[in-house]
């Protein structure tokens, strides 16, 4: 039962990464610098390997966050949601922030990618104590 909640707590994670980059696209690939096509898409929209790496890290953080909770005692979906909140917020977001600092991106990439990470995280918590 432990692996179906945190491959659904990745499932949804993936597609609330779907619904906030589709919302977010053009400051997302303005701010990025990804490399466009003449259709004005990324060049690299048909390669699968960066959804799939994707999916695979949303599981490892998932399953991640379901140790680091059961060990902490998280066992409600509150709990679980503000627990998720502060990983993205406290943890995974400051990580983006100094890479992206030191890379000299744009603070939009900063806020957009910490934006989804924290929000993603919090999905994770939430979907993880429903199982």
């Amino acid at each position: 039962m432990a692996f179906f909640g945190v491959l659904l707590a990745a499932i949804a994670n993936f597609a609330f990464g779907s619904v906030w980059y589709m919302a977010l696209a053009k400051p997302w690939m303005a701010a990025s610098g990804v490399v466009l096509g003449e259709n004005g898409q990324p060049s690299n929209r048909s390669d699968l390997i960066p959804y799939i790496t994707s999916f695979i890290a949303a599981v490892l953080v998932a399953g991640m966050m379901r140790h680091v909770f059961a060990l902490s005692g998280i066992d409600t979906f509150g709990k679980g949601a503000v627990s998720g909140f502060g990983v993205g917020l406290f943890l995974v977001t400051p990580w983006i922030a100094t890479f992206y600092g030191f890379g000299g991106k744009p603070r939009l990439l900063t806020l957009i990618d910490g934006g989804y990470a924290t929000l993603g995280c919090t999905v994770i918590g939430a979907v993880l104590m429903l199982f």
